[in-house]
């Protein structure tokens, strides 16, 4: 089957916290963008630039979040649930040696924000995400995404004059069972379900199914639950991983401790927040 959509990653300089996100949307896109293109932006890059983000040095763990980090942690995810997931070897080890303070804190966030389900993934809990992120600083997901891609297709139309379709899209993944499509972090779209945090993706990761990137809102039209998650899965592989797949991915390209990790060494890595999507003639 002959892919039915194009999609060119738009390189964009870093969003720090602060930054004008919608105004860097609009100059990234404004010689490039047609009516009826998909504006796809990463979820991630939205929240840092909005400040929706957290220093966990100012966090303070409890017994039950030092308790998942010295052994589910280490043990479960590292010894069983792991490889049952088929995770990559250096992945594995990386979570043997799962990092006792940092990741207790790590873990009193994501049960604070996020519940116990959620706390009990091996990261991006809850959509809460350290990745591309300077020091200690954590992402937390979009409380607003729908009214956030109105606003962004809003400006988009009224500075550059273009109808466009406006997707945000989350990296952690959608996984699909025939025409049921399910994932363990909160407010995807309609017709994708949030079911059972850490549980979800064990299932997915484990039979090996299809797996994409979840879309968490669209503006513009209405797509079905399969032709969103087949656009923001063509985005997610045009974008690329910035600085790292991982918090110990990131670290290990800086050659740096895991939060030794500063705003200008981020600042030098190619960034692709937005991604533009095209039906094909």
């Amino acid at each position: 089957m002959m892919p039915r959509y194009k999609a060119l990653a738009i390189t964009t300089k870093y969003w720090r916290p602060g930054e004008n996100y919608l105004e860097e949307i609009c100059k990234g896109v404004r010689e490039k963008v047609a009516d009826g293109d998909f504006i796809v932006v990463s979820e991630k890059a939205i929240s840092i630039a909005s400040n929706n983000i957290i220093d966990e040095t100012d966090v303070k763990s409890n017994l039950m979040a030092r308790l998942i980090a010295k052994y589910w942690m280490r043990v479960v995810w590292g010894y069983f649930l792991g490889p049952m997931c088929h995770l990559r070897r250096r992945l594995l080890q990386y979570l043997r040696e799962y990092p006792l303070e940092s990741g207790s804190c790590h873990k009193q966030v994501a049960l604070q924000k996020a519940g116990i389900l959620q706390a009990l993934m091996f990261g991006s809990e809850g959509g809460i995400d350290g990745s591309n992120l300077a020091y200690s600083y954590v992402s937390l997901p979009l409380e607003n995404a729908k009214e956030t891609a109105i606003k962004i297709r809003k400006k988009i139309k009224e500075q550059l004059q273009k109808r466009v379709f406006v997707i945000i899209a989350d990296t952690d993944k959608t996984y699909s069972f025939r025409n049921f499509h399910f994932t363990p972090r909160p407010k995807p779209i309609e017709g994708i379900h949030s079911l059972g945090g850490f549980i979800s993706y064990v299932t997915g990761r484990m039979f090996k199914l299809e797996r994409r990137a979840t879309p968490i809102a669209v503006a513009g039209c209405r797509l079905s639950a399969e032709e969103a998650l087949e656009i923001a899965e063509i985005a997610n592989r045009a974008r690329g991983f910035g600085a790292g797949r991982t918090v110990w991915d990131m670290a290990k390209r800086f050659k740096v401790e895991l939060t030794g990790v500063s705003w200008e060494m981020l600042e030098t890595v190619k960034h692709k927040p937005i991604v533009l999507v095209r039906r094909k003639r």
